[in-house]
């Protein structure tokens, strides 16, 4: 059955990804788009992965190292983050992020 065009948040159960990083992922054919609420201190490891990922701040302050270089995220301020390229983070407040991924997160379904 296909997916209604119009949708809402509330028809997304949250994910708990990694401890205090809760997902709401949005699945096309090509990308993940992954609405993400995060506890200030809990952090994801260094890792890569094939995706292509963009990441954005849309509240609070989120520290990540890519490649080596760390930087403070706000909102405003967005990272490319290449396939394979290694990358960490932690949240520094509160935060409300949202990723895009290609391909598809199959393990975030």
């Amino acid at each position: 059955m296909q997916q209604p065009i119009f949708r809402t948040f509330d028809e997304i159960h949250p994910k708990e990804i990694l401890t205090g990083f809760w997902a709401q992922a949005i699945h096309t054919p090509g990308n993940t788009i992954n609405f993400i609420s995060v506890k200030a201190g809990s952090s994801f490891p260094l890792h890569q992965h094939i995706h292509h990922q963009c990441a954005f701040v849309l509240e609070g302050e989120f520290e990540m190292t890519i490649n080596g270089e760390t930087q403070t995220l706000k909102p405003g301020l967005f990272v490319v983050i290449p396939s394979n390229i290694t990358h960490s983070g932690r949240a520094i407040t509160d935060c409300k992020l949202l990723d895009i991924f290609n391909p598809v997160r199959e393990d975030y379904k």
